[in-house]
């Protein structure tokens, strides 16, 4: 039997091969939600990803039998390291058989990028900064994958753990089954913390109206999440890359700005119709047939995710969130929404866990990154 053979990809064809590998590997499965194939591209690209400008970053492709069997993506965060002293290698893009010699020689890769670089750690999957897909699933293989979130197969974890890796941080996920009515007590206590701090919801009439906010969003994101040990700033190339990325699927009515009596934002959250299975029909392409399915899950769609929600640290403990939620109740009921899942959040985030607790809400999915300490 021939051994696994790892390759660096250097060639566009070899980054198409990188990119279309878990697209042949879950070809047969209803849980996987594929990328854009030209959003996966940019990510490689210095002119479309600005954490390119101070991260080394370098993917791999392992062949057995001249057959691609895997693939990973090594990077160095410099900011990281300046920023909070973490010097690591992140590894992501992790996707193989289940055949154990394969994650080896790909974790190997990985290990010796490390080594190379005189760096003592690796960790993932994870990508290159705080607001990129992490965690390997580790619960809820049967459940539909979302934009944001990884997807695996249940081998995945066992293989990592063979080879010595160990848990490093653990992300939870929930399921919110909206009530056909809101409890009188949520209604009447979000009306009285509104009074309270002369908060209101900021109504927006067109899409153009919310992009003045999206810089105050992402500075109140900073100060919602600063005190996470995994926190790094986001830079003002990475907002502007959102903007660009995320802004053309963005709906005013998924989007809930709440401000006090000076007009300042105090809270927000983001939500979008899940596109889970607009994904997984257009196949990774946006054209020629691709935009249809996503205008349909847009128009038409019982499920939601929620992707970043943000409580100035002042407001945290003041019930806000009840004015959120009344506010997303009263829209997806008009929407026909039935359910809503929440982003991935650290378990240690109990401060984001506690904004769901009033809605029943289910635990359905967990993942984690794995760490593994190097002597060089």
């Amino acid at each position: 039997m021939e051994n696994v053979v790892i390759k660096q990809v250097i060639t566009e064809n070899d980054l198409m091969k990188f990119i279309k590998f878990p697209m042949e590997l879950y070809k047969n499965n209803p849980n996987y939600v594929p990328p854009l194939i030209n959003e996966e591209k940019n990510i490689w690209k210095k002119e479309e990803n600005p954490a390119l400008s101070y991260s080394v970053a370098k993917q791999f492709l392992a062949y057995k039998n001249d057959k691609v069997v895997g693939r990973i993506a090594v990077m160095i965060n410099n900011k990281e390291a300046q920023e909070l002293g973490v010097k690591k290698v992140r590894f992501g893009w992790l996707d193989f058989i289940d055949d154990q010699e394969v994650s080896k020689a790909l974790i190997d890769t990985a290990i010796q990028f490390a080594k190379d670089n005189h760096i003592d750690k690796i960790e993932g999957p994870m990508g290159f900064t705080n607001l990129d897909k992490a965690g390997m699933l580790t619960m809820g293989f049967d459940k539909l994958a979302t934009m944001i979130g990884l997807y695996n197969f249940e081998y995945y974890p066992t293989h990592l753990e063979n080879l010595g890796l160990a848990k490093e941080k653990e992300w939870v996920e929930f399921e919110i089954n909206f009530p056909e009515v809101l409890p009188e007590k949520v209604v009447k206590f979000s009306s009285l913390i509104a009074e309270k701090y002369k908060l209101k919801v900021i109504n927006f009439k067109s899409k153009q109206e919310i992009l003045p906010l999206v810089d105050p969003m992402f500075k109140l994101l900073d100060e919602t999440y600063k005190h996470l040990s995994t926190y790094t700033p986001i830079s003002e190339e990475q907002i502007k890359t959102y903007k660009e990325k995320y802004f053309p699927f963005i709906d005013k009515n998924y989007i809930i700005c709440v401000a006090d009596e000076n007009n300042e934002l105090v809270s927000f959250a983001i939500t979008m119709p899940s596109y889970s299975k607009a994904l997984q029909k257009s196949k990774g392409k946006l054209f020629p047939f691709g935009w249809w399915h996503f205008l349909q899950a847009g128009k038409k769609n019982d499920r939601a995710n929620f992707y970043l929600i943000g409580v100035h640290p002042e407001y945290q403990r003041r019930g806000v969130t009840a004015i959120i939620f009344k506010e997303i109740f009263d829209r997806f009921t008009k929407m026909g929404i039935k359910f809503a899942e929440t982003n991935p959040e650290l378990e240690e985030n109990k401060n984001v866990q506690v904004l769901w607790q009033d809605y029943n809400p289910v635990n359905h999915k967990r993942r984690r990154t794995y760490s593994l300490e190097i002597k060089n």
